[in-house]
């Protein structure tokens, strides 16, 4: 089972331009944190996310794509980062989200949020899922 542990973006994360100003102790915990997913053989991926201002969104409405860039007013909707696990169970995965490092620092406000990838054995058999088996 294939979870994502996305950290929420706050005010700051939406203000930084370079990560040089990141606090050394809080890289070390996540760092140490990560090495542990490393030796447990579940870590799949991870990466923090530039602010908004530096993406964009493609809306769909219809037929029609628009291109709206960043930066987004609504900071509590946006991510800053993601961790990307693999484990056995619901609980595994709740365990590791539990140890996550506080991602703004200690004592600091933050949130993060744990969300199920689907597989595609979530999906009724059809040509398009084993098409998609080939390509993954």
């Amino acid at each position: 089972m294939r979870y994502m542990i996305i950290v929420k973006a706050t005010s700051e994360s939406e203000a930084e331009t370079t990560p040089i100003s990141a606090d050394a102790d809080l890289l070390a915990e996540m760092a140490d944190y990560h090495e542990q997913l490393t030796r447990a053989g579940a870590l799949l991926d991870g990466s923090g996310l530039k602010p908004s201002s530096q993406g964009w969104r493609i809306r769909y409405e219809g037929d029609t794509r628009s291109v709206i860039d960043g930066p987004f007013a609504e900071t509590k909707e946006l991510i800053a980062g993601y961790t990307l696990i693999q484990v056995k169970s619901r609980e595994e995965a709740m365990e590791w989200a539990r140890r996550f490092p506080n991602p703004a620092g200690r004592g600091k406000p933050a949130e993060i949020e744990v969300r199920p990838l689907y597989e595609l054995d979530d999906f009724a058999p059809s040509p398009e899922i084993e098409r998609m088996r080939n390509i993954l």
